[in-house]
């Protein structure tokens, strides 16, 4: 079976290729929200895949992102299983005042970095919207990492955009993977916070 080939669901056209990521991106999120390790092997297959799909529709920020993310999810899949010299795991916890003001200015010279690099180096087609979502998911992926329970805000900020940012480039089912990583984003939060009120 040809993994690019063009298939057709009711009236959306997709590839066999982009419903494979969605399916591991949806599996991703879920053990995210259930605060597993397996987030990340499967984040892993998921970002491999739209490295090349975001190429391919020309969101070169996306695909750079998804770069990152494969480094970061290595990394969080280390974090997250390591121990401690108490022999304990990683425990969820909230940014504190600096990290949130750091956060903030680090999406704010990512947001211009990337901008400028797409709209001079590149024939990105929505480098603004590009450039914020990516952004914004930088810091999520480096929050993730640590297990902070901010980084549930951010992914529901860039996940809303990224409904019309796929869909606007006919990638209806990426757009349709977007708004349930919202639905789970928000309850994931409720779920972590939960948690971290114990």
């Amino acid at each position: 079976m040809d993994l690019t080939s063009i298939v057709y669901i009711g009236p959306f056209q997709t590839s066999y290729l982009e419903l494979t990521a969605v399916f591991f991106g949806l599996l991703s999120v879920w053990f995210m929200k259930k605060e597993r390790v397996l987030v990340f092997p499967f984040g892993i297959i998921n970002v491999l895949i739209y490295v090349y799909i975001c190429f391919d529709t020309k969101l070169y920020a996306y695909a750079s992102i998804n770069v990152f993310y494969f480094i970061m999810s290595v990394y969080g899949w280390y974090n997250w299983t390591r121990k401690d010299a108490d022999d304990k795991r990683i425990k969820i916890s909230q940014c504190s005042r600096t990290e949130m003001i750091f956060n903030t200015l680090a999406i704010v010279l990512f947001f211009f970095l990337i901008r400028f690099v797409l709209k001079e180096y590149t024939d990105s087609r929505l480098p603004d919207w590009d450039a914020f979502t990516t952004s914004v998911y930088i810091i999520a992926q480096w929050l993730l990492s640590r297990k902070k329970i901010e980084n549930w805000l951010l992914w529901i900020l860039g996940d809303v955009i990224s409904i019309g940012l796929f869909a606007s480039q006919n990638l209806y089912f990426s757009s349709l993977q977007y708004l349930v990583f919202t639905i789970i984003a928000v309850l994931g939060f409720l779920e972590w916070r939960i948690k971290l009120i114990k």
